[in-house]
């Protein structure tokens, strides 16, 4: 059974502006949970249907709710079994560029694209991004579920980029429509790939500190590629 209070204190964590305050973000579906529950971070509360509970004996604290409870608080077109409130987890350090390449947001605003393209970077082993102010929030569920689970495995930074970039010491590459052919790219070992918003690209101001540009070969009469998409074959080369 759950209050009319947590319906609509679950229903208000859908907002950027209450999860900011409240320090927290929604999780939904087995998988999502199971591995929210596998790892360390911290649920403040676990809603589930019965046979997910029966499923998971081990877990305490479970709060059993109805399918129409259920439908009340998902996010989802068609809820899953259990939804999870977790915690935010606090990052106090800074991202660690050398030896590593890491990945570089500007402007991804689609929250299905930002979730793939931190699913895309965990399988491509780029555990860490760096994200200008103006890209969708990780923790908004839309994005939270595309993750699937990459999310607690993939640290994410918000940064004003222009000056950011400005200011690191390893190479710098950028997706863009004029540069170097992927399918000619050695292995980067070390560096920045930054990737631009779905429509406009990189910004004008972030392009002077790009040393590397580099460039998906086309075929057809397609403008561009989806951000998401373009991620995960540029990666797929230079990894």
């Amino acid at each position: 059974m759950i209050s009319k209070n947590d319906v609509k204190y679950i229903q208000s964590l859908f907002h950027k502006k209450t999860r900011d305050a409240e320090g927290l973000f929604i999780a939904e579906g087995p998988k999502l949970v199971n591995e929210l529950l596998e790892s360390s971070l911290l649920i403040k509360q676990v809603y589930a249907l019965p046979e997910w509970i029966e499923q998971h004996p081990n877990v305490e604290g479970v709060k059993i709710i109805s399918e129409i409870e259920l439908q009340k608080i998902s996010g989802l077109q068609t809820p899953n079994q259990v939804l999870a409130v977790a915690i935010k987890p606090v990052l106090n350090t800074e991202p660690v560029l050398a030896g590593q390449l890491s990945l570089v947001l500007d402007g991804i605003q689609d929250p299905g694209n930002l979730g793939t393209i931190i699913r895309i970077a965990d399988w491509f082993g780029v555990n860490q991004i760096i994200a200008s102010e103006d890209t969708a929030d990780i923790y908004n569920p839309k994005v939270v579920q595309a993750t699937m689970g990459s999310i607690i495995r993939v640290k994410v930074w918000y940064k004003h980029l222009d000056e950011w970039v400005a200011n690191v010491t390893v190479p710098v590459f950028g997706a863009l429509l004029n540069g170097t052919n992927i399918n000619n790219c050695e292995k980067i070992k070390e560096g920045l790939l930054i990737v631009g918003n779905e429509g406009r690209g990189i910004r004008p101001e972030i392009l002077p500190f790009i040393q590397h540009p580099l460039t998906i070969p086309g075929r057809g009469k397609a403008e561009s590629l989806n951000a998401a998409v373009a991620t995960g074959i540029i990666l797929s080369h230079i990894t």
